[in-house]
């Protein structure tokens, strides 16, 4: 009878895993994500050696998020245009042979710094078609019904990464090199394309793919207009900007944090890493548990001011564990956020538009990081890494409130109206 309750209750928490596609493609990509935050703590970790330098390590983020930056819209149409899982079986390939040649670049002590940053570049390009069509694809397989729960579910798996990858990558790096955390990044792509190919879509993409297909640069103003005419769109989407542009600049300044501000070096940062991502897999859990209450906006304010007041507060504290324990919730608020932002898109979101307006998501979280990586490189290369976190804070928490002032006059005034 208890393990029957214990079944019961894992199966209310996690409806999306009795979907047998999905726990292919989840599984698959649990392997995948260890390996990519490997590779993301090594890279960052890698370049600062190299340059002993904040700046590059933010012209390094320049690198690597500029594709989605320019070229993110355009990819939403691609999305639209042909079926996800074939789009996402071509952009796991080519990251998995990004990560191959980083490896064997290390490995043979031929790597320079215009090499991480060309083939951070690739990895950009890969990613600007992958993120989008990746989230649309979650509904194809589970439906409406568990989007939710799913999203937490593949928050949870990168978050645990996140926790476990920067430790394994540090320990890797200080007894046997970078190369070997590039590697198994590279491996680890295998499951994932296995998983992909065992995943079955419940809809069939062709179905919403239209059959007349309009000049891309019209599809690309029709997805903006849609946006623009649903104030729920908006309204997450203005904050995410706000939010992806200068809160999440963590990685550029964490480097420097652990080895001038804390003088913890590669292990001290590991451990932050690993601290904000306990924190985002605490808040990913929280967040699969509530699933069927379904995303509020309360939160996605909430959460990000929250955060913005945490990045602000660490450029007074020095003190190592303290600052761990920052870091975690720094990770918690910062889960709740993105996956209320993901959840109202989706769920207010016609398929027809699905891959456009994820694109536009994918533009706000991750392609105006080139614009914050160098805001937060340069100040913390002036200034020192406490000024840094200070400034995306105040920055980040004065955005957002005028946001939420807009928003309220805004809804105070259709009110008025009906």
């Amino acid at each position: 009878m208890i393990k029957e309750g214990i079944a019961v209750n894992f199966k209310n928490t996690f409806p999306a895993l009795a979907n047998e596609n999905f726990r292919y493609f989840w599984l698959g990509q649990c392997i995948s994500f260890l390996g990519t935050w490997m590779q993301r703590a090594a890279q960052q970790w890698l370049v600062y050696t190299i340059t002993k330098s904040a700046l590059l390590l933010g012209v390094l983020g320049v690198a690597q998020f500029s594709p989605i930056l320019l070229f993110s819209l355009f990819a939403g149409v691609f999305v639209d245009r042909y079926p996800k899982k074939k789009i996402i079986l071509i952009t796991q390939t080519a990251l998995m042979l990004q990560s191959f040649l980083l490896a064997l670049l290390v490995w043979t002590g031929h790597v320079r710094y215009w090499q991480v940053l060309f083939l951070a570049t690739i990895m950009g390009l890969a990613n600007t078609l992958d993120m989008p069509a990746r989230q649309s694809f979650f509904i194809d397989l589970v439906g409406k019904k568990d989007l939710t729960n799913a999203i937490a579910l593949n928050s949870a798996i990168v978050n645990l990464a996140r926790i476990t990858g920067p430790t394994i990558a540090a320990l890797l790096m200080a007894n046997f090199g970078a190369s070997f955390c590039f590697l198994f990044n590279a491996v680890s792509f295998i499951p994932a394309i296995i998983g992909l190919n065992l995943a079955k879509p419940i809809t069939n993409d062709s179905n919403s793919i239209p059959k007349k297909q309009e000049n891309v640069f019209a599809s690309i103003i029709e997805g903006l207009k849609y946006i623009l005419s649903k104030p729920i769109l908006l309204i997450a989407v203005a904050v995410m900007l706000a939010v992806g542009t200068f809160a999440m600049n963590m990685e550029v300044i964490f480097p420097v944090f652990a080895d001038k501000a804390l003088h913890k070096g590669v292990h001290g940062y590991g451990f932050l890493l690993s601290a904000n991502g306990l924190g985002s897999l605490a808040g990913s859990f929280w967040m699969a548990a509530r699933s069927k209450m379904g995303p509020s906006i309360k939160y996605l304010f909430i959460s990000s001011l929250i955060l913005s007041l945490l990045l602000i507060t660490i450029n007074f504290i020095h003190f190592y564990i303290l600052t761990l324990i920052i870091s975690a919730v720094l990770g918690f608020s910062s889960i709740i956020f993105m996956m209320t932002v993901n959840s109202t898109i989706q769920l207010n979101t016609n398929n027809r538009y699905r891959g456009r307006i994820m694109s536009v998501y994918t533009l706000a979280f991750a392609g105006t990081t080139p614009l914050g990586n160098l805001f937060a490189g340069s100040i913390t290369e002036k200034y020192g890494p406490g000024i840094g976190f200070l400034m995306c804070g105040a920055v980040t928490g004065i955005l957002v409130l005028f946001i939420m002032i807009i928003s309220l006059i805004g809804l105070k005034r259709d009110q008025l109206e009906d």
